[in-house]
């Protein structure tokens, strides 16, 4: 007998796990400084092991959820995206989870609306303390976002007054906000493609990814995400008005962050597709993104420093791939004696956006006719060839492939990349010792186990009925 799979089961079984979530989060989330425990404490640990046997559940809710969706009675996206509110509730006042870069955010946000330079200076030039809750790496490193996210971050400064709890509900509401558009395009994007609205949606906005990063976490990907779904949404529309929207909608999401320009490329071949002409539509496309750069500029009053900037998230000891191969490059130089050691990580960044600008192009070659499943493929590329990356980066191309893929198997690959990403990143956001890894293994042990003895429970025979 199969383990007995329904909606209301998966929605439960998720909810479960979101709220183990939110209550280890409370010791051993990325908490405020002054919050904060000593990880070895009790309590850290305690909370620790509740994140990952939340985890867990929400991993296995996700799956089952999948099944249901993949069978003969697949729920509706009206349904789904009910699953999503419920899964989504106990997180809406959790502490920041996975990543302190709300933490900047909110830091960069103070430092527009102080009219500091927030590209030539990091939160260290802030002070105070909310520049004190900014992790160590960042503290002198400006701002790799753009004009739209900031200007944003320093109206939601200005509203709060700097005040740390209300900032942190603030952004967990942007991100909130980009979610919901997320969920908005998500089915609309697999329509025109030719896609399953309720496979899209799954794999797209119920992803685990989305919930541990952009919703616990409060990452602007979500807005650049949203507003780069709509954009392509709007797109579609046949009228001039409707490519000056979808460009706009597009620049707004480079403005957060500047991955999503190559949408624009993906606006620029849904208008062709409609029917327009070509020098209209990339005069409109471009005229368009301009104006909209020009004018988010202006309002954000931060200037085009970010232009400079976008280099910032490369760490030294970020696990990218052309990273990873740049540091062993450069150790095995230096045991060789050889002064070319300190070029090894930058030649290596070079060679991972030649790479990323070669295959970029041969996807748009092959795939011109499907522009939003290129795009996504696109997007995959830059986070895996770039020269920085994080787990939730998976998701800008993730987002767009589950609304547009044309093949099953290329879903079942990106969706298993994720459960794999989802148990990457401890909830405190720093560096694990094995003590934490010993920990983190054991919430995710306890909860296979829970889920092993629920399966036995329901294959059980009933009392009085014969195996």
């Amino acid at each position: 007998m199969a383990f007995p799979v329904d909606l209301r089961r998966c929605q439960l079984l998720g909810l479960a796990g979101t709220a183990f979530l939110a209550l280890g989060g409370e010791t051993a989330g990325a908490l405020p400084v002054q919050d904060l425990l000593a990880p070895a404490s009790a309590q850290a640990a305690l909370g620790l092991v509740g994140v990952y046997f939340g985890v867990v559940l929400l991993i296995a809710a996700w799956v089952l959820l999948g099944r249901l969706v993949r069978g003969p009675r697949p729920p509706s996206p009206r349904a789904l995206l009910l699953v999503l509110a419920v899964w989504t509730a106990p997180l809406l006042l959790a502490p920041p989870l996975f990543s302190r870069d709300v933490y900047s955010y909110l830091a960069q946000g103070a430092m527009v609306d102080a009219h500091m330079d927030v590209y030539a200076h990091g939160p260290a030039q802030l002070g105070g303390p909310l520049a004190d809750e900014v992790a160590p790496m960042w503290q002198h490193t400006g701002a790799p976002y753009g004009p739209a996210f900031l200007g944003l971050a320093s109206a939601l400064s200005g509203l709060t007054r700097g005040e740390l709890p209300a900032g942190l509900l603030g952004m967990r509401l942007v991100a909130l906000l980009g979610v919901a558009l997320m969920a908005l395009a998500l089915p609309r994007l697999a329509r025109h493609s030719g896609a399953d609205p309720a496979a899209a949606l799954w794999l797209g906005a119920l992803n685990p990814l989305v919930l541990l990063h952009l919703v616990a976490g409060a990452h602007n990907d979500a807005l650049m995400l949203g507003l780069l779904g709509l954009g392509l949404v709007a797109a579609r529309g046949r009228r001039p008005a409707a490519g000056i929207l979808a460009a706009t909608l597009v620049t707004l999401a480079a403005l957060v962050k500047a991955p999503a320009a190559l949408g624009l490329l993906a606006v620029l071949a849904l208008q062709l597709r409609s029917g327009r002409r070509p020098l209209p539509a990339v005069l409109t496309t471009a005229g368009a993104a301009a104006a909209t750069t020009v004018a988010a500029t202006a309002v954000a009053g931060t200037g085009y420093g970010w232009i400079g900037a976008l280099a910032t998230p490369v760490s030294p000891q970020n696990w990218a791939l052309t990273s990873l191969l740049g540091r062993a490059t450069g150790a095995l130089l230096h045991h060789l004696g050889s002064g070319l050691a300190p070029l090894a990580v930058p030649a290596w960044h070079l060679l991972g956006l030649a790479v990323t600008a070669l295959v970029v192009a041969l996807i748009w070659l092959r795939l011109r006719l499907k522009p939003v499943y290129a795009l996504g493929l696109s997007l995959l590329t830059v986070a895996v060839f770039g020269p920085a990356i994080r787990p939730w980066y998976l998701l800008w191309g993730l987002f767009l492939i589950a609304a547009a893929a044309p093949e099953t198997s290329v879903r079942h690959r990106v969706a298993a990349l994720a459960g794999v990403l989802a148990l990457a990143v401890l909830p405190s956001g720093g560096p694990a010792d094995l003590g934490q890894l010993v920990l983190a293994v054991s919430g995710g042990v306890l909860g296979v186990v829970v889920l092993w003895q629920a399966h036995q429970a329901a294959q059980a025979p009933a009392p009085g009925r014969p195996a």
